[in-house]
């Protein structure tokens, strides 16, 4: 058995990778950017949570001395930087020297899939920067490049569910006619374990994707036929991709800059160029109708591990989830309702933790949905991203445009962060004991338009925030 580094561990594929390895019996050393976070609900013996920051190496705490094999699953997507390429490269650079340090004998990494006939979305130039500076490493090299990804919870899968699932008649750009090659996120894990010192796979460059190549046009209408709903694509030639952008956004949970760096990338097939790993992995991947067959029987059971929205909106370097759970007292507005509980303490934590998403605000839906919307005017989630679970809750969770940075069940006792846009930062809390329940909201101010904000809110907080504590006390 072996130590196994993994960063990216409470991204869409790092949760997952990591459960498998410790099935395998390894000893795994997760990466978590966020201090106090954990790999989502994985609590296993063999599971080391490491915490720091790739940018910031020299802060990361409790580093292994030995590692075997180290896994590259980071990107910047989440953030939008000026100059992506140097800043993935640097990134890449701080690695090979963490991993020269621990001895690594093996990293495997993964990126997108490369047309060389056409030019490089900045995404895409930033991921073959990546592979360019891991390659200079002592460590040897494994690289899997990936066509779209087909999985519940995967950002590809959620535009694509989106778009078809809303829309019966779709204005389409010129992107749709480019070729993709979509893989199962299983076959993906597949590759991604069975590379682990696998000399076979050592200065591989591996382009992985499903049996059939598809124009993005037929994935949506091959996904339209699976669900057997009946839907229209009308190509135009003048939707930009920055115009294509605001559009998804609109339409899918998925926030502005992913889909701004998803759409860059469409405009290249992403097909495979090689098949040169079936010569030293042989395997079979499953079609894309089996792969949404999979992804919705997760959906359906409440089985999704990991999904897109793990990652956090945070731009400060090696932050501390203490510093979100504690909820500051100087220079904040703070309003606090209490109410007495009309059944039990029981039943209104059960309210409380099925909390938003499609469960919806305990009346109001309409008003939420209004300041969902003009947060993704503005590049905020807004409301799309729903929840991982109807009913389950966990330190980290995405529950709308809120983070969860408590979630104590037992105690009754939930506080959520705000990560809509707002001219300062703000907090959501419940609290319950025997007899009342209690919704607090804390707001700090940045400058005289926070302020100015807060006042013109006050109005809304009185019927909207009434109407969500009457909800969770138990009256209707």
């Amino acid at each position: 058995m072996m130590n196994v580094f993994v960063t990216g561990a409470t991204g869409f594929i790092g949760k997952r990778l990591i459960a498998i390895l410790l099935q395998e019996g390894h000893t795994v050393y997760a990466l978590c950017r966020i201090q106090g976070t954990k790999v989502g609900s994985i609590n296993h013996p063999n599971l080391h949570i490491v915490y720091g920051d790739l940018e910031e190496p020299e802060k990361i705490l409790n580093m292994p001395k030995q590692v075997d094999v180290s896994y590259y699953l980071v990107h910047s997507m989440a953030k939008k930087i000026k100059d992506l390429e140097e800043k993935e490269g640097q990134v890449a650079e701080n690695f090979v020297a963490l991993m020269e340090k621990a001895h690594c004998k093996q990293v495997i990494y993964l990126g997108g899939i490369i047309d060389p006939h056409t030019q490089l979305s900045p995404h895409l130039k930033s991921r073959k920067m990546v592979e360019d500076v891991l390659k200079k490493g002592l460590m040897e090299l494994t690289v899997f490049r990936s066509s779209i990804i087909i999985g519940a919870g995967s950002a590809s899968f959620e535009i694509i569910r989106d778009l078809v699932e809303k829309l019966p008649i779709m204005v389409a750009p010129r992107w749709v006619n480019t070729k993709c090659q979509p893989i199962a996120i299983a076959d993906v894990l597949f590759y991604l374990k069975s590379a682990l010192l696998n000399k076979e796979a050592f200065g591989g460059v591996f382009d992985i994707g499903g049996p059939d190549v598809y124009t993005f046009k037929e994935v949506l209408l091959r996904y339209a036929k699976f669900r057997e709903l009946k839907r229209y694509i009308i190509n135009v030639p003048f939707l930009t991709p920055k115009f294509s952008s605001y559009w998804l956004v609109f339409v899918t949970s998925v926030p502005y800059l992913l889909c701004s760096y998803l759409v860059e990338s469409m405009k290249s097939n992403s097909i495979c160029l090689n098949n040169d790993i079936q010569k030293k992995i042989p395997h079979a991947c499953i079609t894309f109708e089996q792969a949404l067959e999979r992804a919705f029987f997760k959906i359906a059971n409440h089985q999704v591990e990991s999904t897109w929205m793990d990652a956090w909106v945070i731009d400060q370097k090696s932050p501390d989830i203490a510093k979100f759970s504690e909820i500051p007292t100087q220079g904040c507005f703070k309003e606090v309702r209490k109410m007495a509980i009309y059944d039990s303490k029981e039943q209104v934590i059960e309210r409380i933790w099925k909390i938003g998403g499609s469960n919806g605000w305990h009346g109001v839906d309409w008003a939420w949905a209004i300041r969902g919307l003009i947060d993704k005017i503005f590049h905020g989630p807004g409301l799309n991203r729903g929840r991982r679970h109807p009913t389950e809750i966990e330190v980290g969770d995405a529950i709308d445009f809120w983070r969860v940075v408590k979630a104590d069940k037992k105690d009754g006792d939930l506080i959520l962060y705000a990560e809509m846009h707002l001219p300062g930062k703000a907090w959501l809390e419940f609290q319950a004991d025997d007899q009342c329940v209690y919704q607090i909201t804390v707001f700090q101010p940045k400058g005289v338009f926070g302020r100015l904000y807060w006042y013109l809110m006050l109005p809304f907080h009185a019927v909207i925030f009434k109407k969500m504590i009457c909800g969770i006390a138990g009256y209707k």
